[in-house]
């Protein structure tokens, strides 16, 4: 068994082991052998980087085995530079997520630490995917803990909440099913990626085919309009679920794109590029004028993710190397901060059991060392540099003004809005006099939240300051996808 496949079933086999220890007085060994899965899930990650070679732009790690014959389908993994930052990504958030429901989740722990486990495994699984069905049992596999997840554990309205976020990406998924099988068809038989990559297609198909595949991934990003699932699911889910969704869940959407969409529909991707741009910039503009008014916090920073992402999809459809290869970044440290920000809205939730703004006022003078980190991840969402939030944005916008000076201004005017409604939150839960009786009785941070805070702020500050361990690995197959997507299809 090779690397690849030990990062995928360690979290779900340790998933699997914890499942059945349903009492109560079992709970503790739960809690303790979903903190070994996960870490242990995230060491068997470790080698894809240390040996992994950058200059290539070729799939490393690649295991192949036959899975179902008759249909050609295979158990095909591998990694590239595009997709090894999200597999380590997603290893290291799901630690952070155990940490962060130890004491939390008093009721059915084993469940909960189970469906986080598994989903680890899953989500790892769509990153490392070769072959079209596979790639497509695990996207539509990821569904299913997430909404056990959000039913269970969420808030008053989680049921609506689930089964919002379940028939949303439900839906988009299925013509996506239609897209692959005609792929599957049109090659004579294949479910492989890079075969699909290579299939010359008239215009009117790869146009179909685009908007077939835009289905699924733009409401997983989820660009604006088919943004509306996740403001309502953030508020719902619990702290866990939220940092996990927003962490990695809303990358799959946009590796999507970079993985299908893009290489297989090339000359449609080009055409229908001024479309993809538009809805990114009114997701980056419109979307952060949104976040402004909002009045719970959680609602608040879910728009500020989908204002994130719109900097990614901006960043994919330039066409050059800084827009794309930002739009990764912006991937991996959005991944840190939204779950560093959403984590920190999980403490006070714990402790006030409120998310409104106007409930908090004055946390400083009771919590000083959560103000603190509170402040760095605060910085981090608006882009301050330094930290991870910035990396991704800066290049996103250099792409932008290269390709075109008015796109860019556009973009960079998303980091005033980030700043205004990040900053204009803190002041208002943090400064300032203490604001009631509950505030004033609050306590710091223990040990437990400081340790997954402290890892998280050392991430972004990683990150910020020295990000070329990131880019570089992605460079050799950021130019190699340029070069293909740049090269026509038209038989």
């Amino acid at each position: 068994m090779s690397w690849l496949s030990l990062a995928i079933w360690t979290p779900i086999v340790f998933g699997l082991v914890i499942l059945p220890l349903g009492r109560d007085s079992q709970a503790s060994l739960a809690r303790w052998l979903a903190l070994a899965g996960s870490v242990l899930g995230f060491l068997v990650t470790l080698p894809l980087y240390t040996g992994f070679q950058a200059g290539t732009a070729q799939m490393q790690f690649v295991e192949k085995a036959p899975w179902i014959e008759r249909f050609n389908i295979y158990y095909h993994l591998g990694v590239d530079g595009i997709s090894l930052w999200f597999v380590l990504l997603t290893a290291f958030i799901t630690i952070i997520v155990v940490i962060a429901g130890w004491e939390v989740i008093q009721k059915k722990v084993n469940q909960y630490m189970a469906a986080f486990l598994i989903l680890s495994g899953l989500m790892i699984g769509v990153f490392a995917a070769l072959d079209g069905l596979l790639f497509y049992v695990f996207f539509e596999a990821t569904l299913i803990p997430m909404y056990l997840i959000i039913g269970v554990w969420g808030g008053p309205n989680r049921i609506y909440a689930a089964f919002k976020f379940f028939l949303y990406t439900l839906m988009g998924s299925l013509l996506t099913l239609v897209a692959f099988v005609y792929l599957y068809w049109r090659s004579g038989g294949s479910f492989d990626i890079q075969t699909w990559h290579q299939l010359p297609l008239p215009l009117p198909v790869q146009t179909l085919l685009f908007f077939a595949m835009f289905a699924a991934f733009a409401v997983k990003v989820p660009m604006w309009p088919v943004h509306t699932w996740l403001p309502d699911v953030h508020v719902e889910a619990p702290t866990g679920g939220s940092a996990v969704l927003a962490a990695i869940m809303l990358k799959l959407g946009a590796y999507g794109f970079l993985r299908f969409s893009m290489p297989i529909a090339p000359d449609a991707a080009h055409e229908w590029a001024w479309l993809m741009i538009t809805l990114s910039l009114v997701a980056v503009i419109y979307v952060g004028l949104v976040a402004l008014v909002q009045q719970d916090m959680k609602k608040l920073v879910a728009y500020s993710s989908v204002a994130h992402m719109g900097f990614v999809t901006l960043g994919f459809f330039l066409f050059n190397d800084l827009g794309v290869a930002g739009g990764l970044v912006q991937m991996v440290s959005h991944g840190f901060v939204s779950a560093a920000m959403f984590l920190g809205i999980g403490v006070l939730y714990d402790r006030l059991h409120s998310r409104e703004i106007a409930a908090y006022g004055g946390v400083v003078n009771t919590m000083p060392r959560f103000a603190a980190f509170a402040l760095l991840f605060s910085m981090a969402n608006c882009g301050l540099p330094g930290t991870a939030g910035f990396v991704g944005e800066w290049m996103v916008i250099l792409g932008a003004v290269q390709f075109n000076f008015w796109i860019g201004l556009g973009a960079a005017t998303a980091l005033i809005l980030g700043a205004s409604y990040t900053l204009w939150m803190y002041k208002r839960v943090y400064l300032g006099a203490t604001g009631n009786d509950h505030v004033r009785q609050l306590k710091d941070i223990n040990a437990r939240e400081c340790l997954m805070l402290a890892l998280l702020a050392a991430a972004i500050l990683g990150m910020g300051l020295y990000p070329k361990p990131f880019t570089d690995v992605m460079d050799a197959s950021v130019t190699h996808f340029l070069q293909h997507v740049a090269t026509s299809k038209l038989n």
